[in-house]
């Protein structure tokens, strides 16, 4: 293990100090926590990261390395990992690779050995704040200046970033439901879970126009998850009023249903220190059934706007604080949920919702 010490110093002047993990050097980012138990690999790689370091709340991390198939996307987008426990030694039989490895040949810096759950409490009390880590600037002067270079994500458009420069097929050809899929930081997992009900996808980078999508004739549009603010993507709010202008079938994960949400005329706002981990329970309004379901997301749609509308329907609701999880356009074939159907990681209680979005298709 590599003991070389390294620094955590947050946006309040807070400092934790521990031992280099991943690779040596100095990374910023916003701050936050998930509390999913398996998955490391997975998060990394989710582009809904990008930007940020992760504090994993599972104290044992690394010890099942990483494989080629659970990337979420090419690469891992965050900014820095802060661990309890970091293990070098792997068990997993088809593990390629330790974690420590995969950080290092990604330029990933992480720190370890640090008190987490101390941490974790701090920022569920002050929220989510901009942070740093470095094992190679030791001065906390010089540490707060380049912390305060870091960019704040309220405002901050990172989806075109992201985003694939050029459209990609996924799927079988010959399939006869074909979706046109906004990439603001799409997972695999989610095009996986088309192919496997017989639909064939065309991703499009972030900023294609409707006219362009609408040359390849989809029968359906769906909108990804993806890192940044909504609220400063008016190009995707316009292009999401023009599909719904069309009467296409449209379906919104976390960003996407974010984006959904302000095309309607709701705003949204930044949380406290957002949902992420694999066990958020979600009641669905339509059923009067509990799910348990893995969320990722620092910004969240207006209750109170949806409330004064009459555009749109809630479906879901976030058990513990009550937010809006899932919603529908009343007089269109669109809806959207604040959390991660596709699960990878986390629980497959929402699955049904691939199915409820190809239904909209056939009919």
């Amino acid at each position: 293990m590599n003991k070389k010490k390294a620094t955590l110093l947050l946006a309040d002047g807070t400092v934790f100090t521990g031992s280099l993990v991943g690779s040596h050097g100095t990374n910023g980012g916003e701050i936050c926590f998930n509390t999913g138990m398996t998955g490391y690999q997975e998060i990394y790689t989710d582009p809904s990261y990008t930007g940020q370091i992760i504090v994993n709340t599972t104290p044992h991390i690394g010890n099942y390395g990483v494989v080629e198939e659970d990337e979420e996307s090419d690469h891992p987008l965050i900014a820095g990992i802060v661990v309890n426990d970091f293990s070098e030694i792997y068990s997993r039989l088809d593990a390629k690779e330790s974690l420590q490895g995969y950080l290092e040949r990604h330029g990933i810096t992480g720190i370890a050995d640090v008190d987490t759950r101390k941490l974790v409490r701090h920022i569920r009390s002050k929220g989510a704040m901009n942070a740093i880590i470095s094992s190679e600037i030791e001065d906390l002067d010089a540490l707060k200046k380049e912390l305060d270079k870091v960019p704040d994500m309220n405002g901050l458009e990172l989806s075109s970033q992201v985003s694939t420069k050029t459209p990609y097929y996924h799927g079988d050809e010959k399939a006869k439901l074909r979706v046109a899929c906004v990439d603001y930081g799409i997972k695999k997992n989610i095009l996986r879970c088309f192919a496997e009900r017989e639909v064939y996808c065309k991703v499009f980078p972030a900023r294609t126009t409707f006219a362009e999508m609408e040359e390849w004739k989809p029968d359906a549009y769906f909108l990804s998850n993806g890192p940044g603010d909504p609220a400063v993507m008016e190009y995707a709010v316009n292009t999401t009023k023009e599909i719904l202008d069309n009467n296409k079938p449209l379906f919104g994960i976390c960003l996407g249903h974010q984006l959904l949400a302000r095309a309607c005329g709701i705003s949204t706002y930044k949380m406290h220190h957002g949902h992420r981990g694999l066990n958020h329970p979600i009641k669905n309004l339509i059923t009067g059934k509990s799910e348990i379901t893995s969320q990722n997301h620092g910004f969240v749609v207006s209750r109170e706007d949806i409330d004064l509308s009459d555009k749109l329907e809630i479906t879901h609701l976030h058990l513990n604080d009550e937010t809006v999880a899932g919603i529908k356009v009343k007089d269109k074939p669109a809806f959207s949920v604040q959390f991660h159907p596709e699960s990878s990681p986390g629980p497959h209680d929402s699955r049904y919702l691939f199915e409820q979005f190809i239904s909209l298709l056939k009919n």
